[in-house]
């Protein structure tokens, strides 16, 4: 794309029917994958309605018609369920608006691709957890996403990221990156080489277990960190889980794990003093605790069994992809200072190595709220 975001604003503007009188359009949120603006939009009565308008990154989302596919299948059913339930769909789960064209998303000239979703109001969205409930609450809502899903044929969605979770895959990136060590910085890691070359049996755990259909296909978010669940500001309570790019088939245990390891603990993801590194129990326990109490019924109880392999698993993958970054030249994850994809594999293999130490007690508490 040529262009930036603001240049062809105008134009992503008018490819939709708004609800009134467009006073502005400003850049929103926190993320660093899509171009986010805040559309605010005058109605008759006066009032002010806001939208939310994104730019997808079509560099990282290269099939844009699949992935609103994906959004618009999986909101739809969600609607459908929550409606069901007696709750309130505008809510508690993101409605896309669609173009002038009825599309779900906007081409632009300069081949980028625009979509719209209501805003949802009264909310709030938490970088990091302030209370060990936030991260209970965010567990809630992520159990609630698997459970409201769990009928929705996940075979039929558009995989977006290919190979994304694919434990396997990424091990073999990392041999690779090792076999070819194009900056010579293997010399000096020999320590965190040893680490992921003696668990190259356990990266193939769970995608054995998917093959042989002892664990079912489930829609999965892939992103299940505590700023994408929108929480309701009275209450505080997780109410509409956002940012769906990245929903795909996969494993519920990588969805529970991929929050453990991102909220069990309260380190930077780029400590560079491991000794402020800490898998936390307690912080374990609570979102367990939330999880299971939310999507329980509707996992089998093997799934539920192979909870802690998903927390395991996920941050083992998220460091071998450091580390493999690292070995790359750090071209994939953005850095601010020498070595610091190099910290960021250290702190998941510290968070690894705490969680084999206490994997008895990580099955016991798994049980107890089985």
């Amino acid at each position: 794309m040529k262009y930036t975001a603001e240049q062809i604003l105008p134009e992503a503007l008018a490819a939709w029917n708004w609800s009134g009188q467009v006073a502005g359009a400003l850049r929103y949120g926190a993320g660093h994958i899509n171009d986010t603006f805040c559309v605010y939009v005058q109605d008759e009565a006066g009032d002010c309605v806001r939208y939310i308008l994104q730019r997808i990154n079509t560099n990282t989302f290269t099939d844009p018609k699949g992935l609103m596919e994906n959004i618009c299948g999986v909101t739809g059913y969600l609607r459908g369920m929550i409606e069901q339930q007696g709750g309130d769909a505008m809510r508690e789960t993101m409605n896309v608006v669609p173009t002038k064209q009825g599309e779900n998303y906007y081409s632009d000239s300069d081949g980028g691709a625009w979509r719209v979703y209501t805003f949802v109001e009264g909310t709030l969205c938490l970088q990091k957890a302030e209370t060990p409930q936030d991260f209970y609450e965010s567990a809630v809502a992520f159990g609630n996403f698997q459970r409201q899903l769990a009928g929705y044929p996940a075979a039929t969605l558009h995989e977006t990221i290919r190979k994304f979770h694919d434990t396997v895959n990424r091990y073999a990136n990392f041999e690779k990156a090792l076999a070819a060590d194009v900056c010579g910085r293997a010399k000096g890691i020999q320590a965190e080489i040893d680490f992921v070359t003696a668990r190259k049996a356990d990266c193939g755990y769970m995608v054995g277990l998917l093959a042989e259909g002892k664990l079912p296909l489930r829609v999965t978010h892939n992103d299940t960190k505590l700023n994408n669940i929108l929480m309701d500001k009275a209450t505080r309570k997780g109410i509409c889980v956002i940012d769906l790019d990245t929903v795909m088939p996969g494993l519920a245990a990588n969805d529970y794990g991929d929050s453990i390891r991102f909220g069990a603990n309260d380190c930077a993801e780029d400590e560079p003093d491991l000794a402020k590194v800490n898998f936390s129990l307690p912080l374990f326990e609570s979102y367990t605790k939330g999880f299971l109490q939310a999507a329980g019924s509707a996992l089998t109880d093997l799934e539920k069994e192979t909870l802690p392999w998903g927390a395991k698993l996920m941050t083992l993958e998220c460091g071998i992809r450091f580390l493999t970054d690292y070995l790359e030249g750090d071209h994939y994850f953005r850095t601010h200072r020498e070595g610091q994809n190099l910290d960021r594999c250290r702190t998941q293999f510290k968070l690894v190595r705490d969680m084999e130490e206490h994997w008895a007690e990580m099955a016991e508490i798994v049980k107890k709220y089985s």
